[in-house]
């Protein structure tokens, strides 16, 4: 039981030029947007490129990972790796960003442009500019829900830095691309099992329906995620 009291970025790249890097870049940091068939392909081509580099080959290995479903015959998956493990991503990648062009986050450096290595790189590999300030805080998500009538509120711990309203919420991290701005900042205590603690609660009134199930689904995330001043 919880009790309170008070104390869009799109993407700038052509779908129709996605490079090698940039596919890669989509499929490592934003897996939520496969589809089964998808996933399946990579766990497949995965354990290939395994079996191949085995310092041993027997059928008895290759009948485990056909049992545990990390190598399939399903024609359906087999035939998205028809052309290649490389067309494959590229391909992925077009249609990540042709259906959803406002889920994916691409980091690019202030200064030169350049795609980062990685969503949450605060550094230039290409110019080696930094954008560490951008960051005042991080935050460890415990828990998410509505309020009828209310915020919608992201319940947690802080780990580094100070939280104030008016501030931004990197939600890339979590597979979200948004940066809402926090309305409020409040306290929320927990009571569970006859212990009592307390939780930070991050509230805000920028997201969908859809982020918020999303968010909800997610539950709780052990990697602490970006509060930034701008975005």
């Amino acid at each position: 039981m919880w009790q309170f009291y008070c104390g869009i970025f799109r993407s700038n790249v052509n779908i129709n030029k996605v490079d090698t890097q940039t596919a890669k870049y989509i499929i490592n940091y934003f897996p939520n947007l496969l589809t089964d068939l998808e996933r399946k392909a990579i766990r497949h081509n995965s354990s290939i490129y395994k079996l191949e580099n085995a310092t041993s080959h027997n059928a008895n290995l290759i009948k485990v990972y056909k049992e545990k479903g990390w190598l399939t015959s399903d024609q359906n998956v087999l035939d998205l790796l028809g052309g290649g493990y490389k067309e494959f991503e590229l391909n992925v990648a077009n249609r990540i960003l042709a259906q959803n062009p406002d889920k994916v986050f691409f980091n690019n450096c202030p200064k030169c442009n350049q795609l980062s290595r990685t969503p949450y790189a605060r550094q230039c590999r290409f110019c080696g500019h930094n954008w560490h300030n951008l960051r005042v805080a991080q935050f460890k998500l415990n828990n998410s829900f509505q309020i009828t009538g209310r915020e919608f509120f992201l319940l947690g711990q802080v780990v580094k830095g100070e939280i104030k309203t008016g501030q931004f919420i990197d939600l890339t991290m979590l597979g979200l691309n948004k940066r809402p701005q926090i309305a409020v900042v409040e306290f929320a205590l927990k009571r569970e099992d006859g212990e009592v603690w307390e939780d930070i609660g991050l509230g805000t009134n920028e997201l969908t329906e859809e982020d918020k199930e999303y968010l909800k689904s997610v539950g709780s995330f052990g990697t602490p995620f970006d509060i930034i001043y701008e975005r």
